[in-house]
């Protein structure tokens, strides 16, 4: 590849080509012969309209003004156009340094690369990828007086340069461009490869603010040997092939990755949306799906010498799903994961077909253990939030969400992937030979004997399928983390009761504190009454500090453009609070409470550790009346209220998977 170089200006460059040229010709439409020229539609899909009649020369370059805009009402931010000019110039896939040269000072014009945009890419400089603010953005746009520059991956035969003024009847316009490639990304000696993951929510590294939601490509990581491979999550909720290219999501891992490295795609969700005609929606149609992988990722990834693999995203399982329900593929009006299979095989891009393998999972287990471990929130279970507030009173979008999910089906969901990967590599498809060779030796045996409680020993024999999978959740974690045990067999059983040294010896280990703490309550079996004054003693012994899951920051509105909104999630009651809906003077039975006791309970409901489990359920906003003080407290019950203070004590933007050997 070689430099591309374009002057607009009246005075001759060396080395650029001369628009319009030295006899004064007009301005060139663009033509593939030439390899240049004005076009007046982009390469977005669908095409914007840019303007030709307004260009203008003077001397300085190409200029032009605009005398109206266009944006949809209600829809601003996301449709609109300036119109402007856009040039187009031949150039074959493959990285390149973009250097515009404006005639006008940069910052009043919006300037973008081929349908990219040009305000989030601003945006970038500093920002992160990820919530938890640990993938750091490597490639923006900088911006110096009258030239804009951006290192940009190709994947189209043409890159579009588009130019559009900030303000109504103020010229803008082009004196230079220059496209000047770029190496390859060649990893440096004794550097590990890199596993690059590309997606929506469901794939997401989530943080303690949003617990106990997870996605499998934040758990996926524990499955390859550490010493061989890196694996780096880039995705985000509320993405798609559309958005994610637009916002520089997916040029920020081409200029980032090295030749050899993998980069594994899901998109699927957030493509299904009927925004499609919108500039900057997330949505695409059948045929755009297509293209986008066709003419924009598959080449801009080949061009950087790294390997694609897709991944077919998993089907949502309905929320409201009655006990017998048969799980089909939720893709039923685009069916995005057909598509993905078809060009895997069309193009040679290995496919793991996660949204098969889900379905088969869904049937396994049945209705009741799906439901349990997709977003099914109930009072008194997390004290996480959503968009519009806190989970801590149930789903405030009063909703099972069945996209969604917690940590449990995140970690089954990276078994279907490694196993899709695996069982392809030994099937022999030398394309994918090489990740599956980082597994660990563990994971390879579990594929390969169907056998993964070496791989995840805190699953539980009488948690996983039926009833005992309601708290499947909070029980794996705490077993995991060493706070809660299983019985010889390998059960846990949910529903017999456990015993006050039990349960303070837990809480001890859940938030940190020594056990002595609790040795002057006599041993026997744990009433809620008892369970709600060990955990205020708990909370005042380890929080110096009101937790921040507490304060108004769990009850503030997040907003398109915020860190951590996904427009994937429903919105549910605007600006809900932490603390229980219901206040305590309210509740019908703090009579029955023992006078010794009285207090630290008031004081244990008024902070949201110990909250009514009668009247609630999931999928509903909704607290009970009654605490029923002398209850015998199940060791569901016990894990349910063990794993909230075990995250009520985590930093809000710390990454939720966390293990005993991660901390």
């Amino acid at each position: 590849m070689t430099a591309k170089k374009f002057n607009f200006s009246g005075v001759p460059k060396m080395g650029f080509i001369q628009v319009p040229d030295e006899e004064g010709r007009g301005l060139p439409f663009y033509d593939s012969a030439a390899g240049y020229g004005f076009i007046t539609e982009t390469c977005s899909l669908p095409p914007r309209e840019v303007h030709l009649p307004q260009l203008a020369t003077d001397g300085t370059g190409v200029t032009i003004r605009e005398a109206e805009f266009m944006a949809e009402a209600g829809f601003e931010a996301d449709h609109f156009n300036r119109y402007g000019l856009a040039f187009r110039i031949a150039a074959e896939p493959g990285a390149y340094e973009v250097r515009v040269r404006t005639t006008c000072p940069a910052e009043e014009a919006y300037i973008a690369v081929s349908a990219m945009h040009a305000e989030r890419l601003l945006a970038l400089q500093g920002a992160a990828w990820d919530a938890a603010q640990l993938v750091k953005v490597g490639t923006a746009p900088i911006v110096q007086n009258r030239e804009w520059i951006f290192s940009y991956v190709n994947g189209r035969e043409f890159i579009d340069i588009e130019l559009e003024p900030k303000h109504l009847n103020a010229p803008v316009g082009l004196e230079s461009i220059e496209l000047i490639p770029l190496p390859e990304n060649r990893r440096p000696e004794g550097e590990l490869p890199v596993i690059y993951l590309l997606g929506d929510s469901t794939v997401k590294t989530y943080t303690f603010d949003e617990a106990p939601m997870s996605a499998w490509g934040q758990v996926v990581h524990r499955m390859f040997h550490r010493d061989k491979v890196k694996v780096i999550n880039y995705s985000m909720g509320g993405r798609s092939f559309k958005n994610s290219y637009w916002e520089g999501r997916f040029n920020d891992i081409l200029m980032t990755g090295r030749r050899g490295d993998y980069l594994f795609i899901q998109f699927g969700h957030n493509d299904e949306s009927l925004d499609e005609y919108r500039r900057f929606g997330r949505g695409s149609t059948e045929e755009a799906y297509e293209r986008y992988i066709r003419e924009v990722y598959l080449p801009a990834i080949r061009a950087r010498g790294m390997h694609p693999v897709f991944v077919t995203a998993m089907s949502r399982a309905p929320g409201d799903a009655a006990e017998g329900h048969v799980y089909t593929c939720s893709f039923v009006n685009r069916k995005f994961p057909d598509i993905m299979r078809r060009m895997g095989q069309e193009l040679n891009v290995p496919v793991l077909d996660l949204n098969e393998a889900s379905i088969r999972y869904y049937n396994q287990i049945g209705v009741e253990a799906v439901t349990a471990i997709v977003m099914s929130i109930e009072a008194g279970e997390t004290p996480g939030k959503t968009n519009d507030g806190t989970y801590a009173n149930g789903h405030p979008a009063n909703k099972v969400d069945g996209t969604h999910y917690k940590e449990a089906l995140s970690k089954q969901f990276a078994r279907l992937v490694v196993t899709e990967l695996y069982k392809g590599a030994v099937s022999g498809d030398t394309r994918i030979g090489e990740p599956a060779s980082w597994l660990t030796e563990e994971v390879k045996t579990a594929v390969t004997s169907e056998d993964w409680s070496a791989i995840f020993p805190e699953m539980a024999v009488d948690t996983t399928t039926g009833r005992g999978a309601y708290y499947r959740n909070q029980i794996e974690k705490l077993l995991q983390l060493g706070i809660l045990d299983k019985d010889s067999s390998g059960c846990f059983h949910p529903e017999a009761p456990i015993t006050v040294s039990a349960f303070s010896t837990a809480l001890a280990k859940a938030v940190d504190l020594s056990p002595e703490l609790f040795s002057a309550y006599r041993d026997g079996l744990l009433t809620r009454e008892i369970m709600g004054v060990l955990l205020d003693d708990a909370y005042h012994a380890k929080f110096a500090e009101t937790p921040q899951f507490m304060t108004d920051y769990n009850g503030r509105t997040l907003l398109p453009g915020d860190p951590g909104y996904d427009p994937n999630l429903d919105t549910g009651v605007q600006g809900l609070t932490y603390y229980p809906l219901v206040p305590y003077e309210k509740l019908l039975d703090t009579h029955l409470l023992s006078p010794e006791y009285a207090a630290k309970i008031k004081d244990a409901y008024e902070l949201g550790l110990f909250r009514s489990e009668k009247g609630i359920a999931r999928g509903r906003l909704a607290n009970g009346l009654e605490l029923e003080p002398f209850q015998i407290v199940t060791r569901e019950k016990a894990a349910k209220a063990l794993y909230f203070m075990w995250v009520l004590q985590q930093p809000v933007k710390g990454e939720n998977h966390v293990i005993p050997d991660e901390q």
